[in-house]
């Protein structure tokens, strides 16, 4: 089931985003796991946790863009040999990514915010990032944590399910749609 936009690949814009987007998701994902397993102790953790949350508002603020990027300007149709199921679990997909990239990072500011040490949230050590306001009790720190923690681990198997996704596209259907967000690659015949 194709959509009806007329174009048949993504803007350079949001070539841009998704690409620079998922280098920082990728990337923060294996930071949470190494923060998440206490892999580095001392100063050396400090520093990843503040670049894991730099990156997390970054993220956040990217993914903000990018969904009124993909709002202004619609991505390209899936190809119509696509069946109902297998549409509805590539939209299905890609919204979730949307809510994921978002909800992640609201939900590790939430956890900052409410953490009854009010430790400071540095930008790459630019600036302070204000806290949430009021509405993030202390009481709910470890709900927050606990929230961003699986949220995480979906996105993971979200991330998984959508590379699965991109390279059944290239391989085994030998369409277009792996290369209408990777124009470097080559399409297959």
């Amino acid at each position: 089931m194709a959509t009806t936009a007329s174009h048949s690949r993504y803007s350079q814009g949001a070539i841009i985003l998704h690409w620079v987007i998922a280098v920082l998701i990728i990337g923060n994902l294996v930071g949470g796991v190494v923060l998440g397993q206490d892999l580095v102790t001392g100063p050396f953790n400090l520093t990843l946790v503040g670049l894991h949350q730099s990156f997390g508002l970054t993220i956040l603020a990217l993914s903000v863009l990018r969904l009124a990027w993909r709002l202004v300007n619609p991505p390209p149709p899936l190809p119509s040999h696509m069946t109902r199921s297998e549409w509805l679990l590539a939209k299905a997909t890609h919204w979730a990514f949307y809510g994921l990239m978002l909800f992640i990072p609201l939900t590790g500011w939430a956890m900052v915010s409410a953490n009854p040490k009010n430790y400071p949230i540095p930008y790459f050590g630019l600036f302070d990032v204000p806290h949430l306001p009021v509405l993030v009790a202390q009481t709910n720190a470890h709900w927050y944590h606990a929230t961003h923690e699986y949220l995480a681990y979906a996105a993971i198997a979200t991330l998984l399910l959508h590379i699965a996704g991109a390279l059944k596209h290239h391989y085994m259907d030998r369409d277009d749609v792996l290369v209408r967000m990777a124009p470097w690659v080559r399409r297959r015949l």
